[in-house]
C-alpha cells in the first residue's frame, strides 16, 4: 500500500515537471512604444508610434484546435484617426496589425513560420481570420533565445493545412459610425500563447495616423499625444499597459524671409519701364529633425516593409502582400508653400540652395509642377531642372501667386533649413507672402472637411497655420505707385470758394489689367493758417480697384484758409484725379480739371524719369503733361 501510494506521488510530480516544461501557466502580455516620434503639430495625417503587445507564457492551445480570438481597439485620445481607406463600407483603413514580425530582419528561424514567414494579408477584415494550432521546430544553428535546435513551438496555421503558416497582417476597420472617428478596431485577431519556456510573441500595431491639430501648437513643449487600448477578451490578452503614449506633438515649421541678391531695373508695374523687381529668400526650417520628409525613405530603398524599423517619410510600413494597396503609401513627400499677395508676377528658384554647411546627407526639395495636390503614383511631378534654375509662376485666379516645393530627401539627424529664391514684380506696402506645410485645406482642394478619414483625400496635409503673413518689403521701397499733382486748391473760409478733389482707382477695366488697391498719401503746399506750410493729411482710406475718392477741403481743419497745390502719392497704378472748384454753393462760379500725372523720383534714374502711367519723361525735365 505504501509502495502504491509512493508511486501515485512520483507520478503526479512528473506530471508537474511535464506540465512547467510545456507551459508557463498564466499568459501576460507587455505593451509598449519602442520609438515614440514626435509629430507635426500642423498635421492632419501624422503617423503615430507603433504599439507592441509582447507575450510570454500561457497555456498551450490543442494541436489542429481553433485558436481563439479577440478583438482590438485603440482609441486616441483628442486626436481624429485619418489613416487611409480602401472601401468606406465598412471603413477598411491602411492601419494594420502584425503577428511575429513577419519579415524581420532577424528571424526566429522556425521554417515558414514567425518571423520566417511571408507577409500575408487576412481577406475579411471585418471578422478576422479563423486559423488552428500546430507545432514546428526552431532551426536556427545552436538555437535561439535559449532554446535549443529542433525545439517544438506551437505555431498558427490555416484551417485544414497544418504545412502553411496563417495570415499575419490584418488591416484596421476605422469606427464607421463617427464623422470624427477616433478609434480603429482589429476583429478576429487570434491570440496564440507562446507557452514554451524562452519564446515569446509579439503582436504590432502599425500605421494610424492622427489629425494632431487639436491639440494646439507648441513650440517649445512638446504636447503628449495619448492611446488607450481595449481588449475584447482581456483574459485572453491581458495587457500591462492599456495608455501607451503614441507621440510627442509640436510645431514642426518656422518660417522667415530675407532679402535676396540678383535681380534689379525690371518693372513691378505692369507695362510700366524702370522699376525695381524685390528679391527675396525664403526659409523654411524644421523645429525638429524629422519634420521635412520624402514620399519613401530612400535608404530603404523603398521597401519599408521591416516591422519596427524607423522610416524618415510620409509612408508608413508597406506589406509585401499587395491586397487592398498600396497600403501605406502616401500621395507625396512634405510640400512647403509660399502664397504672395499684391504682386504682379512671380519666378522662383527649381531647387533649394544649399547652406554654407550642408547636411549629411543633404536635404533637398524641388517645385512641383502643377497644384498643391496633384500626386503622380508612380514619381513625384516635379519641375524638370534647367540650366536657368528659375521657374514662372502663373498667377492664381484671385490674383495670388502660389509656389510649391516638394521634399525629396531629408536627414533625420539634423535640424534643417531650406532656402529658395523668390523674385516679385510689383508690389505695395500691402505685399504679404504667406508660408507653410502643403498641401493645406481649400474648398477647391479637399472636402468640406479636412479631418475626415478618407478613401481620396490626399496624404499628407496640413493646417495652414501662417496667419496674416509675412510683410514684403519692395526693393528700395519702390511701390507700385501713381503720382498725381493738383495745381490750384482753395478752401471757402478765407477765399469764398471751395474745392473738391478725387481719385479714381482705374486698374479695374475691360482690358484684363491685374486689379491693384492701396491708399493715397495727400501732401499740401501753399499758404495756410495752419502752424505747418506743407500740411499732409492722414492717407485716404484703401481705394479698390474700380473706386474712388473724393473730399472737400472745407471739411478738414488742417486746411482752413488753404490755397496752394496738392501732391497725391498712391500706392496703386492707373489713379486719375479730378478738382471742382466753385463759390459757395456753385451759384455764380464754377471749373473744373484733371489732375496732372508726374514722374516718381523713387523710380529708376539710369533712363531717366519715367511719368506712370504716361509715356517716358526724360531726366530733368520736370513734370510730365500725362493725366
Amino acid at each position: 500500500m505504501v509502495d502504491f501510494r509512493r508511486w501515485i506521488l512520483a507520478l503526479a510530480v512528473l506530471a508537474l515537471f511535464a506540465g512547467l516544461a510545456s507551459a508557463q501557466g498564466q499568459l501576460t502580455c507587455a505593451t509598449n512604444v519602442s520609438s515614440v516620434p514626435q509629430l507635426r503639430a500642423e498635421g492632419f495625417t501624422e503617423l503615430t508610434g507603433d504599439i507592441t503587445f509582447t507575450c510570454t507564457g500561457g497555456n498551450p492551445v490543442a494541436i489542429g484546435a481553433a485558436i481563439p480570438t479577440v478583438n482590438i481597439t485603440v482609441f486616441l485620445q483628442v486626436a481624429n484617426v485619418t489613416s487611409r481607406l480602401f472601401s468606406t463600407k465598412p471603413n477598411v483603413s491602411e492601419a494594420l496589425l502584425l503577428l511575429d514580425e513577419p519579415g524581420s530582419p532577424n528571424p526566429v528561424a522556425i521554417a515558414g513560420f514567425g518571423t520566417a514567414a511571408s507577409q500575408t494579408i487576412c481577406p475579411t477584415p471585418t471578422t478576422g481570420c479563423v486559423e488552428n494550432a500546430a507545432t514546428a521546430a526552431i532551426t536556427a544553428v545552436g538555437g535561439i533565445g535559449g532554446l535549443a535546435q529542433g525545439t517544438l513551438v506551437t505555431v498558427a496555421t490555416n484551417p485544414g493545412d497544418p504545412t502553411t503558416h496563417g495570415f499575419n497582417v490584418f488591416q484596421g476597420i476605422v469606427d464607421p459610425d463617427a464623422i470624427h472617428p477616433k478609434s480603429v478596431t482589429f476583429f478576429g485577431i487570434p491570440v496564440l500563447p507562446p507557452a514554451t519556456t524562452g519564446f515569446s510573441r509579439v503582436l504590432r500595431i502599425t500605421n494610424i495616423r492622427a489629425d494632431v491639430t487639436l491639440l494646439g501648437v507648441a513650440v517649445n513643449n512638446a504636447q503628449p499625444l495619448i492611446a488607450q487600448v481595449s481588449v475584447s477578451n482581456p483574459s485572453a490578452l491581458p495587457l500591462t499597459n492599456q495608455t501607451p503614449t503614441v507621440g510627442f506633438v509640436q510645431s514642426g515649421l518656422a518660417t522667415t524671409i530675407s532679402t535676396g541678391t540678383g535681380a534689379v531695373n525690371a518693372s513691378p508695374c505692369v507695362g510700366v519701364q524702370g522699376a525695381v523687381n524685390t528679391v527675396t529668400n525664403l526659409n523654411f526650417t524644421e523645429r525638429f529633425g524629422t519634420a521635412f520628409k520624402p514620399r519613401f525613405d530612400l535608404a530603404a530603398g523603398n521597401q519599408q516593409n521591416v516591422p519596427g524599423a524607423t522610416y524618415n517619410s510620409e509612408s508608413g510600413f508597406i506589406p509585401n502582400d499587395g491586397n487592398n494597396g498600396p497600403i501605406g503609401v502616401a500621395d507625396f513627400g512634405t510640400r512647403l508653400k509660399a502664397t504672395f499677395k499684391g504682386i504682379t508676377g512671380l519666378t522662383v528658384s527649381i531647387l533649394n540652395t544649399q547652406p554654407t554647411v550642408p547636411a549629411v546627407p543633404p536635404v533637398t526639395a524641388q517645385l512641383v509642377t502643377t497644384s498643391e495636390t496633384t500626386a503622380d503614383p508612380g514619381a513625384v511631378a516635379l519641375v524638370p531642372v534647367t540650366t536657368a534654375g528659375t521657374a514662372t509662376i502663373a498667377a492664381n485666379a484671385d490674383g495670388t501667386f502660389t509656389a510649391v516645393w516638394e521634399v525629396t530627401a531629408a536627414n533625420a539627424f539634423s535640424l534643417d533649413t531650406l532656402t529658395f529664391v523668390a523674385t516679385t514684380t510689383g508690389g505695395s506696402a500691402a505685399t504679404v507672402v504667406n508660408m507653410s506645410f502643403a498641401p493645406t485645406p481649400s474648398t477647391a482642394t479637399f472636402s468640406a472637411d479636412t479631418t475626415l478619414h478618407s478613401t481620396t483625400v490626399p496624404i499628407p496635409r496640413f493646417a495652414d497655420l501662417s496667419g496674416a503673413g509675412t510683410p514684403l518689403t519692395v526693393a528700395g521701397n519702390n511701390v507700385c505707385r501713381t503720382i498725381l499733382l493738383y495745381p490750384f486748391l482753395t478752401d471757402a473760409t478765407g477765399s469764398g470758394f471751395d474745392t473738391g478733389i478725387a481719385i479714381a482707382n482705374t486698374s479695374a477695366d475691360p482690358f484684363g489689367t491685374a486689379n491693384q488697391s492701396g491708399t493715397c498719401t495727400l501732401t499740401w503746399f501753399g499758404a495756410t493758417t495752419a502752424p505747418a506750410s506743407n500740411p499732409t493729411t492722414p492717407p485716404t482710406p484703401n481705394i479698390a480697384a474700380g473706386n474712388t475718392f473724393t473730399m472737400i477741403l472745407s471739411g478738414t481743419p488742417a486746411l482752413v484758409n488753404f490755397t496752394g497745390y496738392m501732391i497725391a502719392s498712391c500706392n496703386f497704378q492707373y489713379a486719375h484725379g479730378f478738382a471742382f472748384i466753385s463759390d459757395l454753393g456753385a451759384r455764380n462760379f464754377a471749373m473744373g480739371y484733371l489732375a496732372l500725372v508726374i514722374p516718381d523720383p523713387a523710380l529708376d534714374t539710369t533712363n531717366g524719369r519715367q511719368a506712370s502711367p504716361g509715356a517716358l519723361a526724360s531726366r530733368g525735365s520736370g513734370e510730365s503733361v500725362s493725366q
